[in-house]
């Protein structure tokens, strides 16, 4: 292990859906995943996880259901296994949930594709209002046609242009969140609210889009929410270097995700951003029970409720690829299709316990069906315990974003079994950094720290107490 040890971040991975990465897991009587439309599922996961002491809840979300599998558009195999369908949006919880808790963060994914900047900027300085800034948004450009169909368009927006349209989006909303109030622009005294001369318009006007403004909402305590990003594409690996403050990153081995770690944190220095400021968290589903024995035990007792229809629905709509038009039978190592080969040839080559295996549609469903194509530790506290340090060291990790086989039973035995076995090694801090703190002074670990780091390409759009305009606006 690395000699000097770094306290980890820990984050449950979540969606307001009946089940996430394992379809079919709410079938099981002791999963409490067809409970997301009750407030009281949430607050009562939300104060679990703080007395825990966990870093954030980050919540995934999509926009369209996964209907490529046996498709065109079809939703067939996607319904019964309830694979992430129903869903709901995850923002209109963060408010109860922070009612309930003091210190815990809220990361919630919004897409840029499908929301305009103003409108989203008002909403999360609502939530960040109303959290005492505790909220994060998931930067994500969004990958189902489903939505885009729904949106109004034929097909997705080409991925480059997406992300495109993201670089201008962030600009938008950092002039709407830094640049619209001054620092002193609240007064609350004499009459006076606010100072009508420190509230301007922004009068954005780029390529995609046209903003006026003024912010319709007062500076919240983040004033720009912590910033996830989860892109592990080329053009989604350089959005993050240049504004993602956490990344979520997910990969079969250790040693294959540092050199994304690496590249990302290689490209936010060249932009002049300080790398080890931006905070990477893989993705990873633990199944630990007091033996190893019992922990095989409990997957195997997983894996008898997982839907492989819904797997390989899941399947469709993270490659874009059916494989219905497949024999069973059929090794997809060596099929036509290029992508696909190489999709599951590295998965032939990294996953354990599948060295010279066949990948059938069934090998695939199987892989799938549990925690999606993260990565899955299975195994006594101990065992768990070294392979998540193995992983932060080896990758170079900050932490992890904790997937569940079933909720809240997952984190149950993360918090009976793991955390203290990590806390006793010194992975894990005993208390918040900042108690009732913001996201993100929790995830820096340093009071005071509320606003975005100098370094971030956001600050520059910072109104300072004292400036006539902010001193980007003098330079337009």
């Amino acid at each position: 292990m690395a000699s000097q040890k770094r306290p980890l971040i820990i984050n449950a991975f979540v969606m307001q859906s009946p089940s996430h990465l394992s379809p079919g897991s709410w079938s099981n009587p002791a999963d409490q995943g067809s409970n997301y439309t009750d407030i009281r599922h949430w607050t009562s996961l939300a104060q679990k996880l703080e007395k825990a002491k966990f870093h954030a809840i980050f919540f995934a979300d999509v926009l369209g259901g996964y209907d490529i599998y046996k498709g065109p558009a079809n939703l067939e195999p996607t319904i019964p296994a309830a694979a992430q369908f129903p869903i709901n949006d995850p923002l209109y919880s963060v408010a109860a949930m922070a009612a309930v808790t003091e210190s815990i963060g809220f990361g919630v994914t919004a897409s840029t594709t499908y929301e305009p900047p103003y409108s989203l900027a008002r909403r999360f300085s609502t939530v960040d209002h109303l959290s005492n800034g505790r909220v994060a948004w998931n930067i994500v450009t969004s990958y189902l046609d489903s939505a885009a169909r729904n949106f109004g368009l034929d097909t997705q927006i080409e991925h480059d242009e997406r992300y495109r349209i993201a670089g201008e989006f962030m600009h938008v909303v950092y002039k709407l969140w830094e640049g619209s109030w001054r620092d002193d622009a609240v007064i609350k005294s004499n009459g006076v609210y606010a100072d009508p001369a420190l509230v301007r318009q922004i009068n954005h006007k780029g390529k995609y889009f046209n903003v006026p403004g003024p912010h319709i909402c007062e500076p919240s305590p983040q004033r720009t929410p912590f910033l996830f990003q989860a892109g592990t594409s080329s053009a989604g690996k350089a959005f993050a270097a240049q504004h993602a403050e956490a990344v979520f990153v997910s990969g079969q081995t250790p040693e294959l995700l540092r050199k994304s770690v690496d590249s990302i944190r290689q490209q936010a220095a060249e932009l002049g951003r300080d790398p080890r400021s931006i905070k990477i968290v893989a993705g990873i589903l633990v199944v630990v029970a007091e033996t190893s024995a019992r922990a095989q035990a409990k997957y195997d007792e997983y894996l008898s409720y997982g839907n492989r229809e819904g797997a390989l629905a899941l399947f469709g709509g993270w490659t874009g690829y059916d494989l219905s038009a497949y024999a069973d039978d059929e090794d997809f190592r060596f099929v036509e299709q290029p992508a696909i080969r190489a999709i599951v040839n590295h998965w032939a080559a990294t996953v354990p316990g599948k060295e010279g295996a066949k990948w059938t549609k069934r090998t695939i469903a199987e892989h799938c069906v549990l925690g999606g194509i993260n990565s899955t530790v299975v195994g006594d506290p101990d065992t768990v315990a070294d392979e998540l340090e193995r992983w932060a060291d080896v990758a170079d990790l900050d932490g992890f974003n904790f997937s569940y086989a079933s909720i809240p039973g997952t984190f149950d035995d993360l918090i009976t079994f793991v955390l203290p076995v990590l806390r006793r090694r010194g992975r894990l801090a005993d208390e918040y950094a900042v108690p009732h703190g913001t996201l993100r002074e929790s995830y820096r670990g340093a009071q005071g720290e509320r606003r975005l780091a100098d370094d971030h390409p956001g600050a520059r759009y910072r109104w300072a107490k004292g400036e006539g305009v902010p001193a980007y606006a003098s330079q337009e």
